[in-house]
């Protein structure tokens, strides 16, 4: 999905997803994922896998951060197999296009924390 230009990716591309929220630290991973691809994708249908495919880090600079200070983040990427459904993106994002991640350059798409993850998604 193509980030707003006021976001830590503006100009780059961002993968669905999103943080645990405070009520949701007991609730099973894997309905989180499926609250946060309703949210930023819409209700399609896919198949996930529960397991992490792969791990990256992510700093939001205080400049821009609702914290006034730096946040550093840890993402955790989890792999879906898209099935069916129309997507719908959300307000955060501008645009979307489906790639296959093999065959481009990376680089021109992605920055920090989803370079990071889809590097080592691949290299796995």
């Amino acid at each position: 999905m193509k980030a707003q230009n006021k976001d830590t990716y503006a100009g780059f591309y961002d993968l669905p997803g999103g943080r645990i929220n405070v009520d949701e630290f007991e609730v099973p991973l894997p309905d989180i994922l499926r609250r946060e691809v309703w949210e930023e994708i819409s209700n399609i249908q896919y198949d996930l896998n529960p397991h992490p495919v792969a791990v990256a880090r992510h700093l939001i600079p205080a400049s821009i951060s609702v914290h006034k200070r730096a946040v550093h983040v840890l993402y955790l990427l989890y792999e879906g197999l898209y099935k069916k459904g129309e997507v719908t993106i959300s307000r955060e994002h501008t645009g979307f296009m489906w790639v296959d991640p093999r065959s481009m350059e990376l680089e021109r798409y992605l920055k920090s924390g989803n370079l990071e993850g889809m590097r080592m998604y691949l290299n796995k």
